[in-house]
């Protein structure tokens, strides 16, 4: 192939959008045939997505494939270690450049370094981009140099140096190469679940830039307004659900945000839009996290939770992932997570709480939970988010900040119409007790139809009697910490 004609080679990653893509707009600017490219990437030592993930995967990569087909281009699907899989196309297609944008997990961060050097010294060029983030994790430090350890002034740092933002629309076409490499079928990667298909609780979800784009649409016109009062409650629409969307890139932070400013300039949107825009930059701040901690994942940031009495009880664990421990609002965020791929923030931070402190069950054991059962699973959200609960991480609420249950429900949940909806064996109990049917007169349960430990489980602990023992095994961790 001639250098003329030489194509250049987008690999997508956790980008599969055609808008605002840098990689993308960098190929399409050369003028030569862009060769649009995914890589189902199974090297040992990178962690694979969940069952979930995959899910949303396999609908994402469709939604991209036919975006890119309306444009006259289409996604060349391979599956293997990405240094070898990206090195082949390139050996095949005469490539004489390869673009991608940055992924920023440690193990992807030193595969993607070896495969650029590859690339380099074997003549190719290879550059890489930022798609996923307002700033680069190394971008913002505190007056020492050193990355941030807290979010609020991590926060107020970087909210300067945000630039102005200018967002690129998707190409109208992709120039074709002369000939097309071959592609492995979708299907025959089996991310969609099979023998069972557990997902039909999913049909709520529109993955893709498309269904990106509709998500952000329906939090401006419904949600934005009331986002900084309402956004804790379940019950009600009042948080974008853009994670996902987020996490699999088909849409970008600098779209999001740019969509919000344009939102605010409605006076009473304002306040809300800001604490919408705080809660980007946490998400900054997590990819900060990731970035300068190699084992976010699997080390505790806080050395003292290394001595940390953790509990091995499967009965219990069973009981919280199947929402089965007798407390509404934790069953209620569980099931609604096994049915979805999906918890509202709020619930999610109940019901890791009374895993790791009613139940003394290492955060390490529901993070690879959620990982599994989130469609919107992230290696930064997700463990710095559990080590947060913990008191384990960085910025993290303190050990001793022990939600209860039933007092969580009462706030966020007043009319018990989330509870209701995910634990319907309780839909007929009267509100006041909704959230604490062991407390209900006998006569309520019976007119209810509750039979406890029957209809709707026992509490599996005391609440009290839980708190007690979990501020007894912090005690025992300082101790033992201090040696």
């Amino acid at each position: 192939m001639s250098s003329v004609a030489s194509p250049t080679i987008v690999w997508f990653r956790r980008d599969l959008r055609l808008s605002d893509n840098p990689a993308l707009q960098a190929a399409v600017e050369r003028g030569r045939p862009v060769i649009p490219v995914f890589v189902l990437d199974d090297t040992p030592g990178l962690r694979a997505p969940g069952a979930a993930s995959r899910w949303w995967l396999d609908k994402s990569l469709q939604a991209l494939a036919a975006d890119l087909e309306v444009r006259g281009s289409r996604l060349i699907l391979r599956r293997g270690p990405a240094e070898a899989v990206v090195s082949a196309l390139v050996q095949e297609t005469g490539a004489e450049r390869v673009l991608w944008n940055r992924l920023y997990d440690p193990a992807t961060v030193g595969r993607d370094t070896a495969l650029k050097a590859s690339l380099k010294a074997s003549g190719v060029a290879a550059e890489s981009f930022n798609a996923a983030l307002l700033f680069e994790p190394w971008q913002v430090k505190n007056k020492s140099g050193e990355p941030f350890r807290v979010f609020t002034p991590f926060w107020r740092a970087a909210r300067p140096l945000i630039p102005e933002i200018v967002v690129t629309g998707a190409p109208k076409a992709l120039p074709a190469p002369a000939a097309w490499p071959l592609s492995d079928e979708r299907s025959t990667w089996r991310l969609h679940p099979q023998s069972p298909d557990w997902s039909a609780g999913f049909s709520d979800w529109t993955p893709g830039e498309v269904g990106a784009q509709q998500r952000l649409s329906r939090f401006l016109e419904v949600g934005i307004n009331s986002y900084a009062t309402e956004r804790d409650r379940p019950d009600i629409e009042a948080t974008s659900r853009l994670s996902p969307h987020l996490h699999f890139g088909e849409i970008g932070p600098r779209q999001v945000l740019h969509a919000v400013q344009f939102a605010s300039a409605q006076p009473e949107a304002a306040r809300s839009a800001e604490k919408f825009v705080s809660e980007i930059g946490w998400r900054e701040f997590s990819y900060s996290l990731l970035f300068h901690t190699p084992d976010l994942g699997r080390d505790n940031i806080k050395p003292a939770f290394d001595h940390f009495p953790w509990r091995t009880d499967a009965a219990a664990l069973e009981a919280w992932r199947r929402g089965r421990t007798g407390f509404p609002l934790v069953d209620a965020g569980m099931r609604e997570l096994w049915a979805t791929g999906y918890m509202h923030n709020r619930v999610r931070m109940v019901v890791a709480s009374f895993l790791i402190k009613h139940l003394l069950q290492d955060w390490r054991v529901g993070e690879a939970w959620f990982w599994d059962t989130l469609v919107d699973a992230d290696p930064a959200n997700n463990a710095a988010s559990w080590q947060w609960v913990a008191g384990a991480g960085a910025d993290a609420q303190p050990f001793f900040r022990i939600y209860n249950p039933m007092e969580q429900g009462r706030k966020f949940d007043p009319e018990g119409v989330y509870t209701r909806r995910w634990v319907p064996e309780l839909r007929r109990l009267p509100d006041e007790h909704i959230h604490e049917p062991w407390a209900a007169p006998v006569e309520v349960l019976r007119r209810a139809g509750v039979v406890l430990g029957h209809t709707y489980p026992q509490p599996i602990v005391e609440h009290k009697a839980a708190r007690e023992r979990a501020l007894a095994a912090l005690n025992q961790m300082t101790a033992a910490a201090k040696g």
